[in-house]
């Protein structure tokens, strides 16, 4: 029997109504969530991570760890430059995690060696944890081909890459480039095919508000058709939030813009969470 895919939900951060965080219901959200799925993957893009300050990441991890332990939890502590990136990553150490993961640098260029730099400077911050790449070129303006991110995980000891947006398409190619390693793509509408393609598992979104249809792909028959309804109103943090918003979790505030869904789609979301929650696990 094929293994089943390691599912890690890209929890979105909740806030009040006023944009303050609201550390009671990201609490409440992490315990339902690990509850369900494989783990955590916290402060990451569904997160908002660059509208967070850095205590409020590390307060948002400290949570994660409690609720779900750190073998189940994936601390994003990525940055734009790697100074603030290796000191996030040192205090998440301190604080207990083990698994680590940082967004490719963003904004400006990075040459071929100053990527490698940047992992390299976080790792030499944090040489114990797993670290893993986060490769989104629609998010960073940062393409890194498979063979480039060979180069990167060699020189600074990666664990392996969530691989997200156009270059999820290319998954199976970087799992030839860096045999051994773990990838997980942020493409979440089909983890078997992850799975197909040689990839560990999926870092989703949308298992934040829909983990037990996440839950039930393996062995439950229809959760694929409920998993591309869901997947077919389209994604956004807005989305989600709403969602979540609907289960009791949160109020829906953002910092960022995020897209929140117009009627028709927030009467489909309604109808969707019904569905899934017919599911049993």
């Amino acid at each position: 029997m094929r293994a089943a895919p390691v599912i890690f939900s890209a929890v979105p951060t909740l806030f009040e109504p006023g944009g303050e965080l609201d550390l009671d219901a990201n609490r409440a959200l992490y315990k339902f969530v690990a509850g369900l799925v494989d783990g955590l993957f916290v402060a990451g893009t569904t997160g908002e991570f660059p509208a967070l300050e850095d205590a409020e990441r590390l307060s948002l991890l400290e949570l994660a760890l409690a609720e779900a332990g750190c073998d189940r939890v994936i601390a994003h502590i990525g940055a734009a430059g790697a100074r603030q990136a290796g000191r996030l990553a040192q205090a998440a150490v301190d604080l207990g995690a083990t698994r680590l993961a940082a967004i490719t640098p963003y904004y400006l260029p990075a040459r071929p060696d100053e990527l490698i730099a940047h992992y390299r400077a976080i790792r030499d911050a944090a040489p114990g944890p797993e670290l893993y790449a986060y490769i989104f070129p629609e998010r960073t303006g940062l393409p890194v081909p498979p063979t480039l991110f060979a180069r990167v995980a060699e020189a600074a000891g990666l664990a392996g890459a969530k691989i997200s947006g156009s270059a999820a398409g290319e998954l199976a190619g970087y799992v030839a480039a860096a045999p051994g390693l773990r990838f997980f793509s942020g493409n979440d509408a089909n983890p078997a095919a992850t799975m197909r393609a040689g990839g560990a598992g999926v870092i989703s979104g949308r298992s934040s508000a829909y983990p037990e249809v996440y839950a039930a792909l393996q062995d439950q028959p229809g959760a694929q058709e409920t998993l591309e309804a869901i997947v077919a109103l389209g994604a956004s943090v807005g989305r989600l939030k709403h969602a979540l918003r609907l289960r009791g979790f949160g109020s829906g505030a953002a910092r960022m813009t995020v897209d929140p869904p117009d009627p028709e789609t927030g009467a489909a979301i309604a109808a969707l969470l019904a569905a899934a929650q017919m599911y049993t696990v």
